[in-house]
Formats: structure tokens, sequence, C-alpha cells
């Protein structure tokens, strides 16, 4: 393939980024494998076995997971297999290598990053979009200090100190995603209840209506509230992230979190489920307008300034 392949144009804005994306380049990777092998009429289990793999161990190739990247002698000898001449051998190899090379939330003790967490911060920081529903909390993209240190110490309550202040800087290190020149578009829906729980104290919460407000006024970002009267809504038991890589040939992904585990769904049918969900909660929520004005009364009326 030629340097002027649509597949390889695709492919080389993410070799000038100067920030390291090691989840969004795996992922890359592992679907333009997909490709060649589609290309070359293989199935999966075919090019496994000429290749000397196990069909899982392709298939995890293939969907770009796990902590790290698959190897170079691993990839390499596909793209022989699939006879991809050595123009797109070598992007491809130099995406692979920049998928090894660390985020910065992968810096952090492995305890505090959960391969299921470590994969979920890697999608947001790359997703072009990004869809929350939270009937909890305060989505933590959009979560002061002080309220996320109030969330750490209700889930963790024995947790020691240092641990709790590395905790909190790797939530508010994640909040910087939307201050970049290029920031995801921000979709959040949110339950009422989240502005009637008391995390913290009052000034904390006061502080964090504050911060919302001044948030849901920028441009690429949209917060919505379900209010309470609502007794129909659509929602959901869980929170819902939906992340969507615009101009890429990656499927949009679905997140579910659990108290001590989450599940990532990619399947066409069941990703479009969560969407259409989404879709129907904003439906049932309030405007945007109109949310803002529910945040700033219940901010004065809820929360008033001591």
């Amino acid at each position: 393939m030629s340097a002027d392949s649509p597949r390889v144009s695709r492919l080389q804005p993410y070799l000038d980024r100067a920030e390291p994306a090691p989840t969004l380049l795996k992922m890359l990777v592992g679907v333009q494998l997909a490709g060649l092998r589609e290309d070359a009429e293989l199935s999966q289990e075919q090019a496994a076995r000429r290749v000397g793999f196990s069909p899982a161990k392709l298939s995890r190739i293939e969907a770009g997971k796990g902590r790290k990247p698959p190897t170079e002698t691993d990839v390499r000898a596909l793209l022989a297999l699939y006879e991809v001449d050595p123009y797109e051998t070598s992007v491809l190899i130099e995406l692979l290598q920049r998928a090894g090379r660390p985020g910065w939330w992968q810096r952090y003790d492995k305890r505090l990053m959960p391969e299921w967490f470590d994969r979920l911060v890697g999608l947001q920081e790359a997703a072009a979009s990004i869809r929350t529903f939270e009937l909890q909390y305060v989505p933590g993209l959009l979560q002061t200090r002080r309220y996320a240190e109030a969330v750490v110490r209700r889930g963790l309550p024995v947790a020691p100190e240092h641990e709790v202040r590395r905790r909190v800087e790797l939530r508010t290190r994640r909040t910087r995603l939307l201050d970049r020149e290029d920031p995801p578009r921000l979709w959040a829906v949110l339950d009422e209840s989240v502005l009637l729980r008391v995390l913290g104290d009052r000034a904390a919460m006061r502080e964090q209506l504050a911060h919302l407000i001044e948030m849901a006024q920028r441009p690429h970002i949209t917060v919505q509230v379900v209010p309470l009267d609502v007794t129909d809504a659509s929602a959901p038991v869980i929170p819902i992230t939906f992340l969507r890589f615009d101009g890429l040939d990656l499927p949009d992904v679905v997140y579910l979190e659990h108290i001590k585990s989450a599940n990532f769904l990619e399947d066409r049918d069941e990703t479009e489920e969560y969407r259409l969900t989404l879709d129907r909660l904003a439906d049932d929520a309030l405007t945007p307008r109109e949310t803002l004005k529910l945040l700033r009364s219940t901010r004065e009326e809820r929360y008033p300034e001591q």
C-alpha cells in the first residue's frame, strides 16, 4: 500500500500527536490489523494458525485490549502474512511503538489504576465526544477537588491519607482534559438527586455547583438534569459513559461501572441501545437553559453562602 493510501492517510495525524495516546493507538493498530486480515480473505482462526497464535490471542490484538500493546515481533508476523508493503508496515510499527509510551495516568500506582480504569481514562483522553449519565455523583470530569476528595473518602473510609491524596490528585488531573485546546465534546445528564446529596459539606457543594454552572456554559459542554418530579424517566440503575471517536474506523464504546469492576461494550447493537437510552434521558431532562436555572437556584437556596 502506498503513501497516498486512504488507510495510511487516516493514521498520519496520530504520528504527529505530542501527547501519548496509548489506548487509542492500541485500538487503531488492532483495527488496521483486522482490516488487513479481511483484505487477505483470512478468518481469525486461519490467520492465527498460520502465525502460531491462538485465536484468542489474535482476537485480543485486534480488539486493542490489555494494558500493554502487542509485541513488534507479533505484529510484524501478521503484516508479513498479509503481505503488507514496506511503507504501511513502517506506519503501523511506528504507531505500535508510540502505543508503548505511557500516558500520564499510567505513571500512577497500579493499585490506583486497575486495568479497567486505565482503559477508561485512556479512552476518554482519545475520544472526540463523551456522553455520560450519573445518578449518584457529579461526573468525574466535572468534579471540583473538594468534591472529589469527599467521593474518595466516602468510597474508601479507612484509606490512609497518602492514598486519599493520590486518588484525589488522579481525579483532578483527569479534569484537565476539558481544558485542552482540542477538548472532547462532553454531554452530561445528571439525576437531580446528585445536586441534593451533600458530599463533604455545604460549602463544598456550593463550590461544586458553581463549577457546574461555569462548565455548563462552555461551548463544548452540555449539562442537563433529570428533575425528581419526572416519575417516568427512563433512567438506568447504573452510570453510563458513551465514547465516540470521530473520523476513525473505531467502534463506539460504552463503559458501565460497577463497585470494583467495569464492563466495556463495543458490539454495535449493544452500544446503539445505550445511545438511544441516553437520547431518551436527554428528552426527559430539563433543557440546558432550564438546567442552568435549576443549578443556580439550588446553589442559592440549598447551599447559601455563609
